[in-house]
């Protein structure tokens, strides 16, 4: 079915909210700790419920059915580390940035170690952040594009601009406000699509086990207890029992505990019980949402008949698919209802959008108060929010130019976002750890972790097989090796002179 004039009236009707959301939570602005941390005012559920926005973003909307549809939910061990990622970031990290006046991650390894490191990872997190937001961009303008028949740096432009808008005016406090209505729109949307799957399946779950069976292999599969035929084999597979459970833990521990993305709304609670309690909601949250995108994706395999989904062809144009990212899409804009295929659109944009408002906020927060909020000059003290929207503006129009990039990708691209963040996340975390129990380590030490820890992942990256869930913790051991390395090489040095 096409989208109807009453699809696109309810998806214009969404974007235009998210418009006067943003002038309405702009009000009573003072400085940039209102526009960037929400005067640390924000309500622990709606934090919560936030984060969780945030971070499911397109990626999760549309890959992650398409990853179950074409293997299994092996890609729930994955979960299992980020429940218990969660819980130690809770138990760790949050009373460690509650015990000072902390405003951005980096902020506190800036009081521990001095500014240079503060603002060498904040450095390095901005340019990771934007290109992994750029991937998750651009995750969104595949079933705009497909549905719509707009181009991609078109569709690209149409959802960069109406999150830039809102969270340009209204800061942290707009992004988190939209988050929880994002939240339930895309919900809602994915529950709704997942009702008119089962209404096609002539024999409902009965089809859905059916079809799982006769694929060759178990599609409800969670556990992967492979170990492959050698140690490079085993690191080369991502969802092996280990490999998810460890490098979930490690990979939400940096994400959740050293990100600006996400402590950004962590700091933004009242007090540390209210941000514990924000996450450990986000934490419940997010394991019964990947179970039931991962569940819609076997659904979507009865509904295809367990065809291959390079063999399925988007009606429309008469092209064979070329990603499992297309199957979801191509499902809202062939089989979906009027009125309902709107509803959905709208949620994946809201999930983009929530994800993309984050990114746009904490890369500006992150540019003011880590690189620019020491600054002598008079302007940044007298011109707090004017600079602050400035940086807020630059950050969403790089984002948006940055999420052409990759037009070209083949593979799920929640596999590349997930890569690209695990990149530089093992030498973040690395150094947070390093401030957390290593206390005789200092800056320069620290600094040389962190460097070899990010160099280190350049090679495995490029010149090894090890699968991306493995990175977060490779990069961690290396930072912390290196750190005591160097650490013990100037005591040597000191007893020797």
């Amino acid at each position: 079915m096409k989208f109807s004039l009453l699809d696109y009236l309810i998806v214009i009707v969404y974007l235009s909210g998210t418009v006067i959301a943003g002038f309405i939570t702009s009000r009573r602005q003072k400085n940039s700790r209102d526009y960037f941390l929400g005067g640390k005012e924000l309500k622990w559920w709606a934090v919560g419920f936030s984060i969780v926005a945030s971070e499911t973003s397109t990626l999760t909307f549309i890959s992650i059915p398409g990853l179950a549809y074409k293997s299994d939910m092996t890609f729930m061990q994955l979960i299992f580390g980020y429940f218990i990622g969660r819980l130690l970031v809770t138990v760790i990290f949050i009373p460690a940035y509650y015990k000072g006046d902390i405003v951005t991650a980096y902020d506190f390894l800036g009081k521990r170690f001095g500014q240079k490191l503060r603002k060498l990872t904040s450095s390095v997190f901005i340019v990771t952040r934007v290109l992994a937001s750029g991937v998750r961009l651009f995750a969104t303008a595949i079933p705009v594009h497909i549905i719509t028949g707009l181009d991609y740096p078109t569709s690209i432009a149409i959802i960069g601009v109406f999150t830039l808008i809102y969270t340009y005016m209204g800061g942290l406090k707009a992004v988190v406000t939209m988050d929880v209505v994002q939240m339930f729109i895309y919900i809602g949307g994915a529950v709704a699509a997942l009702f008119v799957v089962f209404n096609g399946l002539p024999n409902g779950m009965a089809d859905v086990l059916n079809y799982a069976s006769q694929s060759g292999i178990d599609k409800f599969r969670i556990f992967n207890l492979d170990s492959g035929n050698s140690v490079l084999g085993f690191l080369a597979s991502p969802y092996t029992v280990a490999g998810g459970i460890l490098g979930g833990t490690f990979l939400t521990m940096a994400s959740h505990g050293t990100d600006q993305l996400l402590v950004q709304r962590l700091l933004g609670c009242k007090t540390k019980k209210e941000s514990q309690k924000a996450l450990m909601l986000d934490a419940s949250l997010i394991v019964v949402q990947f179970a039931f995108f991962l569940f819609l994706g076997l659904c979507l395999f009865a509904f295809y008949k367990g065809a291959a989904f390079n063999s399925l062809v988007l009606n429309s144009t008469g092209i064979n698919l070329t990603s499992s990212d297309e199957i979801f899409p191509k499902f809202i804009v062939e089989n979906l209802p009027t009125g309902i295929s709107g509803f959905v659109i709208a949620g994946i944009l809201a999930s983009a959008m929530g994800t993309l408002s984050s990114a746009i906020s904490s890369l500006a927060s992150s540019t003011y108060l880590d690189l620019f909020s020491n600054a002598k000059s008079e302007i940044f003290k007298k011109k707090e929010i004017l600079i602050s929207k400035l940086f807020t503006l630059f950050w969403g129009v790089v984002l948006i130019g940055g999420a052409m990039l990759f037009r070209d990708a083949k593979n799920p691209v929640v596999e590349i976002g997930l890569s690209i963040a695990s990149f530089t996340y093992g030498g973040l975390l690395g150094a947070f750890f390093l401030g957390l129990f290593f206390k005789k380590v200092n800056e320069k030490d620290a600094i040389t972790g962190f460097i070899l820890g990010i160099l280190v992942m350049v090679f495995v990256i490029y010149y090894t097989n090890v699968a991306y869930t493995w990175y977060v913790m490779i990069g961690v051991l290396m930072t912390l090796i290196t750190a005591n390395v160097s650490y013990f090489i100037r005591g040597l040095s000191k007893k020797n002179s």
